[in-house]
């Protein structure tokens, strides 16, 4: 028998929790409507990073220990109060996005499954020019999570040194994320641009720790994720909930707290209190846009000193400038195996051939 749904009046409005206690954590015991009360408790934290933005639909419909699927279009029967944005993908298509703007539209997409958010980094008036330039600190795996917040001060000197506030917040999983308000002034390719070149030059001055490398065989330390800025990237915003087993939330700090905070210590049970008794560190990041000048100064140093665009994801299409989009072993093996086959009087036999 169906359990019976739980019905929250929110904002005038009914908002049904179906399922509300279907196990979404089976090592903590959490469940849906455990989930569904956590965002209540941080709505307005949460709303913060998703508010005004097109967000894909990051569903886990059996809960966290089972993979998600990703629904970029909106719903076809959208509830009364829902709103969408209208967004093109780097493959030329097209669609309407969902766009969560108050408590209601939140734990409507909690209903659905999604425990974390995944907003654009645009609002829903401008889907083109972002507004939020997003530093992701993504560790290899040799590297630590003490190695991840010391490269986070390392973001903080460099960003303050070119006049850039930057709030940070743990990612929930792995990782150390920063995000800085942009004018929406620049597309997509110029944002990442900018992203790349910062990166370079965290990089540049912490060589053994930090690294823009986009092929994970070149990779060490920390890799600063730059294509996270490209069109139709997205990130768990803040107070989003991780699938991991006691259910860690990406959570905003202060400056002073990243030397020495863990994953841990953030959950869907210690967050409300935290946030009761604190509030939002990130709660003024609306307050002031940047504009991007100083980081296209520095992409034209960059490019005199002889360092261009990097790759792409695999799925976008060819970009201006771009270099070749190969692993960099292959590519060596590659023109090894040319070589080789032009130095010898022998080769392997090709397709249809005779050995």
């Amino acid at each position: 028998m169906p359990e019976k749904a739980v019905v929250l009046e929110l904002l005038g409005r009914e908002v049904q929790v179906t399922n509300p206690g279907k196990v979404f954590f089976p090592a903590a015991g959490y469940t849906k409507l455990d989930i569904v009360n956590y965002f209540l408790a941080v709505a307005e934290g949460a709303l913060v990073g998703v508010r005004n933005r097109p967000m894909v639909l990051k569903r886990f419909v059996n809960g966290a220990g089972e993979a998600p699927f990703f629904q970029k279009r909106a719903p076809a029967n959208l509830p009364p109060g829902i709103e969408t944005a209208h967004v093109t993908f780097p493959s030329g298509r097209s669609a309407d996005l969902c766009v969560i703007d108050d408590v209601a539209d939140l734990a409507w997409v909690i209903n659905l499954g999604c425990l974390d958010l995944n907003p654009w980094h645009v609002r829903a008036n401008d889907v083109d020019h972002p507004d939020e330039w997003r530093i992701d600190l993504d560790p290899t795996p040799e590297a630590t999570f003490h190695d991840v917040r010391t490269l986070a001060m390392h973001c903080k000197d460099v960003l303050e040194e070119l006049g850039y506030t930057g709030y940070p917040k743990t990612s929930g999983s792995r990782g150390i994320h920063i995000n800085i308000r942009i004018e929406p002034k620049w597309s997509f390719t110029e944002v990442r641009r900018c992203a790349l070149a910062f990166g370079r030059e965290v990089e540049r001055r912490v060589p053994s720790l930090a690294t823009t490398a986009w092929w994970k065989e070149e990779r060490h330390g920390v890799f600063i994720d730059y294509n996270q800025n490209a069109r139709d990237r997205t990130v768990a915003s803040a107070y989003s909930v991780r699938p991991t087993p006691n259910a860690q939330v990406s959570c905003p700090l202060e400056w002073d707290e990243v030397p020495r905070v863990e994953l841990a210590d953030f959950t869907i049970e210690t967050v409300p209190k935290r946030y009761a008794e604190i509030g939002d560190p990130g709660a003024n990041i609306d307050a002031r846009a940047h504009s991007l000048e100083p980081l296209l100064q520095l992409i034209e140093k960059h490019e005199a000193e002889g360092l261009g665009d990097a790759p792409y994801p695999p799925h976008y299409p060819k970009a201006e400038g771009e270099p070749m989009r190969v692993q960099p072993s292959k590519a060596r093996a590659k023109r090894a195996g040319t070589d080789g086959a032009q130095g010898s009087r022998y080769r392997r036999p090709g397709k249809g051939e005779t050995p």
